[in-house]
Formats: structure tokens, C-alpha cells, sequence
């Protein structure tokens, strides 16, 4: 689908209606950065239906004002809308449609309205969806929103998965390349954030190139708060910090992974990560 086609269905889902009056305008911004693990009958206990509303009600209590979220499904986004009606969404999934997983992006409709959105594969060619370069198994993307606040104030949002086998190390380098190029080619006046599942380490050559272009909100900011690591497995125990928020033009605040979940049981095999920023 071109731009135009993306942009006429997203007017028909509601997606750019006009700000909401009443809404007071946040002092500045909350990113949130939430891989929702898709729905498997085989997770068993921890499957899509027996987290749904302890997932809801993770972001509730964070307050977000825009979310990326990887491996989401259309009927989890729809489950969320419908708990939480001051969100929309918008995204296609990885095949270019909806029958798989989305790097879906969620905004609060009262806060924030959408200038132009669209999608790109993390390939050689860009443009095709489902396509795959690099050696790694599945088509990975990237999702981006344009958006204006009801204070006036612009910001990109590009929210993206990484390939995740040990072996595809030179695949993430590759992906994160072009999410570097994609930001580089943003005015350098313009506010980015990034958000995102980048199935490695801060550690790794990936995080070395976007941060390059963009200020790791786990590094950056003077207040952190929960583990380290973001990756739990539905155990709650944290491994690798492999979910990051980063930014340019925004002062960061705070950043939290927020391990909250009730009776062993968790929203997600990975804990969301929340950041905070000042407007310039």
C-alpha cells in the first residue's frame, strides 16, 4: 500500500480526528516500549487470554502518552482499544497485512493527533512487504508515526523487532543501519524517538550505531528505576536489557522497566520500559 493509501485508511479508522479540546496538554513526554508476546494457546498459563487484562492494566497505571509495541496481534491491539478508548493504533504486520504480527503504535487521542504514518521492511528492498535480506527467518519492519501534540509540539515515533537468533548478530547491525539512515534523513531540528525489541544488548554493534543518532534512555537518564534487564521469559526474573526507548532532541527524565505483574503472572514475557522526557 503508498503512503496515500496508508494515510486514507488510517482517516477511516479514526486515526487523525481533531484534538480534543479538553485536553490539558502534558508537561512533557511518556514513551512506552512494550513487546507484547503474540497470543499461543501454547503458552499455557501465561497465553494471551489469561494476561489480557493484566496487560491493560499495566499501561493504565503507567499513563502513556505513545506506545510501540512489538509482536502484537490484531486482536490484542483491538482488546487494548477497546479497554482503553482514549487510545487509537495503527500498523500493518510484518507481511504487509494483518494476519500476523504488527509493530503496532498506540497514541493517546486526547494528547497527540497523527500528521502521516507509514511503514518500511528492514531489507534490501524497503518498500516490499514481508520482504527479507541478511540471512535472518522472518520479515522484519519498521512501523513510524509522525504526530502533533495538543501544545503544538512535533515528534517522529519509529518503533521496530529485530531479528532474534544468536546467528543474526550481523542482521541486527544491518537493521539497525537502517533505522540510523531513516533517522539521519529526519531535519536535525526535528524531535525522534525510537522504540523497540532489539533482540541484543547494549553491548552490541547495533546499540553502538543508533547511538550514534539517538541518547539511550536507560543510559541517559539522571533517574532509573526496576532491573536492568527487560527480557523475563514470564518468569520475572531479568536477563538481557534487549527493549530500548531512545531519543534525540528531548531532555530525558526518568526511566523505569516496570516489572509489575500479580500472583506470578506477568503482562508479558518481557517487562515494558517507560520513559520520561522534557520538551526543549
Amino acid at each position: 500500500m503508498d503512503r496515500r493509501g496508508v494515510m486514507a485508511a488510517a482517516a477511516a479508522m479514526g486515526l487523525m480526528p481533531a484534538l480534543a479540546q479538553a485536553a490539558a496538554p502534558r508537561a512533557g513526554l511518556r514513551v512506552m516500549s512494550f513487546n507484547v508476546r503474540l497470543p499461543l494457546d501454547s503458552d499455557g498459563p501465561n497465553r494471551w487470554d489469561a494476561r489480557r487484562d493484566l496487560f491493560v492494566e499495566t499501561i493504565r497505571r503507567c499513563d502513556p502518552d505513545i506506545i510501540g509495541t512489538q509482536e502484537l496481534w490484531k486482536i490484542q491491539g483491538d482488546h487494548v482499544i477497546a479497554r482503553l478508548p482514549q487510545f487509537s493504533w495503527f500498523g500493518v504486520d510484518r507481511r504487509g497485512g494483518h494476519g500476523d504480527e504488527h509493530m503496532g503504535v498506540f497514541f493517546r487521542r486526547d494528547r497527540m493527533r497523527v500528521v502521516d504514518l507509514g511503514n518500511f521492511w528492514l531489507s534490501d528492498t524497503p518498500s516490499v512487504p514481508g520482504s527479507i535480506s541478511w540471512g535472518h527467518s522472518y520479515p522484519r519492519m519498521a512501523t513510524w508515526g509522525l504526530f502533533e501534540t495538543v501544545a503544538g509540539k512535533r515528534l517522529w515515533l519509529i518503533n521496530t523487532h529485530f531479528p532474534y537468533r544468536a546467528e543474526d548478530e550481523v542482521a541486527r547491525s544491518k537493521c539497525a543501519a537502517a533505522i540510523a539512515e531513516w533517522v539521519a534523513k529526519r531535519p536535525v531540528s526535528d524531535v525522534v524517538v525510537l522504540t523497540g525489541d532489539f533482540n541484543t544488548g547494549p553491548e552490541s554493534d547495533a546499540h553502538r550505531i543508533l547511538s550514534g543518532r539517538l541518547d539511550d534512555a536507560w543510559v541517559a537518564a539522571p533517574e532509573r528505576k526496576g532491573p536492568e534487564g527487560t527480557f523475563h521469559g514470564f518468569s520475572g526474573m531479568p536477563g538481557k536489557r534487549i527493549d530500548w526507548v531512545m531519543a534525540r532532541g528531548l531532555t530525558p527524565v526518568a526511566v523505569e522497566t516496570v516489572d509489575f505483574g500479580r500472583d506470578g503472572r506477568f503482562p508479558s514475557d518481557h517487562f515494558p520500559v517507560v520513559a520520561d522526557y522534557r520538551w526543549p
